[in-house]
Parts: C-alpha cells; structure tokens; sequence
C-alpha cells in the first residue's frame, strides 16, 4: 500500500488559517486553535511561522500579489467587449480562488489597517476606486462598484446568510461572469 505523503505543514495551515481568520476574525483566531484544526502542536506552527502575523502575512502576500496582477488590468473595462469580459473573468477568478482571504480584506480591512499586509491590500482596493472614479459618470462609477464590490461580498458572506448547499465554483463563476458582466457593459457609453 502506497501512502499519499502529507502536504507540508505551512502548505496545510495556510488555508486552515485563513478560512479561520475569515469566519471567526483574525483578533478571535489563536494559532493553538489554528493547530488542532490542523493536527499540528502549537510549537510546530510557530516553527513554521514566527506569529500569527507572520501567518497572515504568508497567507495574505500571494493575493495581494494576484489581485495586483488583476489590477493591472482594470482598465480594459473602457475597452471593447472582449477586453471587459477577459477582466470579468480574471476577476471572479480571484475572487474565487481567494475567497476567504477576500472576506479578511472586506471584513477585517479597517481594524487590521496597521499590519503592513493589510495596509497593502487596501491600498490596492483604493486603487481599484481610483479606476472607478476616472469613469465618465457617477453612474458608471456605481455600476464598477456595485458590480466588483458586490460580487466580492456575496462570495464573502455567502457562508454567512445562506442556509443551503454551497453551489459550485463553476456554476457560482458562470453565473457572477454574466451578472458583474451584464453590469459593466458598456462603461462610458452611458450618461448620468
């Protein structure tokens, strides 16, 4: 019998931590409660991470970086059908892969604003409204942000106000693909 070797630990607490963090708060998170979920001591988390700092840092640091990279592309949505949809795409993807680090950032962003990591993120947030504010009027600046902002809160709380299954990923990309596309077309084209 061949046994399946056992992910690495920081491979294995980093999403422990972060569906934590996300539905209990990073300040109401302990690394001891962050280790029994995992099978791992406490002193065996702290080897991998100095703090749970230094956790949120390791957890947090590859979306911002990805979000970054989606950023980076904001401003195709003024650009043709196909330019707008591919963002769409790539950002209901992060958000998708991201989800609990994204519900940190939506729920946690102001009172964990001092933690470098945090700080980062929210800067990239406010970049992103400094897209919607170059839009060509105050409707089309709500529909970015009713649009992006919705969509990063429904799949945030969604753990939160649904009672049923969760759907799946394809079926939830699918459909937020269409909404958050449907909302954002055409950009510009539109007066208040």
């Amino acid at each position: 019998m061949t046994r399946t070797p056992r992910a690495s630990a920081g491979d294995e607490l980093r999403p422990i931590a972060a569906a934590r963090f996300a539905r209990d708060g990073f300040q109401a998170t302990s690394l001891q409660q962050i280790a029994d979920e995992a099978g791992y001591s406490k002193s065996s988390v702290l080897y991998h991470f100095a703090s749970k700092e230094a956790l949120l840092d390791a957890l947090l640091e590859p979306t911002i970086d990805a979000l970054a990279e989606v950023i980076d592309r904001a401003d195709s949505i003024r650009g043709d059908a196909d330019a707008r949809r591919l963002f769409v795409e790539r950002f209901i993807d992060f958000l998708l892969l991201h989800r609990h680090e994204v519900a940190l950032f939506i729920t946690q962003g102001r009172s964990l604003g001092h933690l470098a990591v945090i700080e980062r993120a929210n800067d990239l947030v406010r970049t992103l409204g400094e897209t919607a504010g170059a839009l060509d009027s105050t409707l089309d600046q709500l529909r970015f942000g009713v649009a992006l902002g919705g969509a990063a809160y429904i799949l945030a709380a969604s753990d939160d106000w649904s009672t049923n299954e969760p759907l799946p990923d394809d079926e939830i990309r699918a459909a937020l693909v269409v909404v958050v596309g449907e909302l954002l077309a055409p950009l510009g084209s539109r007066t208040a």
